[in-house]
């Protein structure tokens, strides 16, 4: 029975993972940081791992260097809410096999889990053409100027603010403070030299951000 680790740090999802992967699949291990996530993958070394993408201290991408740099037999199933473009492609350079969202069914994740295990490369559907689009020849420059202005974490906040998160709902999502998140919103609006939410919107809108 294929093997899976699982890392997500919102417990209740995890929970619902682990019962329902539980059922076909041998889970060996779970995790909430970064941290934790490495030391016990590198332990038990799974089958697969089932990683989330945004985490605080590093997120998906971080896990995935991190281990493949002691591990690179390890393979890497990302599983997030988020179906952003430049999120996809950030994961599967580092070296995931497939990126799924976490609209799909349980039996539908077991068989991402088992296809990966076997070697395949799995997307949720419209994901597949992002990947192909920044691998092919004709790929546009994966960076962006004024995207790249902005720290990992002020991007992350950037994305939810614009996706019309409260500043409270980013704090509770990213495990901040209120007022830390207000800080980082200047930060956003400052360098992309923008004035408001509405603004915002339309500039991640455009870069397909969202």
């Amino acid at each position: 029975m294929t093997s899976v680790f699982l890392v997500d740090d919102h417990a209740l999802f995890r929970a619902g993972v682990r019962t329902e992967l539980g059922r076909v699949l041998d889970v060996v291990g779970e995790a909430a940081t970064v941290d934790d996530a490495v030391t016990g993958i590198l332990d038990v070394r799974p089958d697969v791992i089932v990683v989330d993408v945004h985490l605080p201290g590093g997120g998906g991408k971080a896990i995935i260097e991190h281990v493949l740099a002691v591990w690179p037999e390890a393979t890497f199933l990302a599983l997030s809410v988020s179906d952003a473009a430049e999120d996809v492609v950030a994961v599967i350079r580092a070296g995931a096999r497939g990126y799924v969202t976490k609209t799909i069914d349980a039996e539908q994740l077991a068989d991402a889990v088992r296809r990966v295990h076997g070697g395949d490369a799995v997307f949720s559907p419209r994901l597949a053409g992002f990947v192909l689009d920044a691998f092919s020849g004709n790929a546009p420059p994966a960076s962006d100027p004024e995207l790249d202005q902005l720290s990992a974490r002020e991007q992350e906040v950037m994305r939810l603010i614009a996706r019309g998160y409260t500043y409270r709902e980013v704090a509770t999502e990213l495990h901040l403070s209120v007022k830390t998140v207000e800080t980082h919103v200047s930060a956003v609006l400052r360098k992309l030299q923008l004035s408001n939410r509405r603004e915002l919107t339309a500039w991640a809108t455009d870069r397909r951000l969202l």
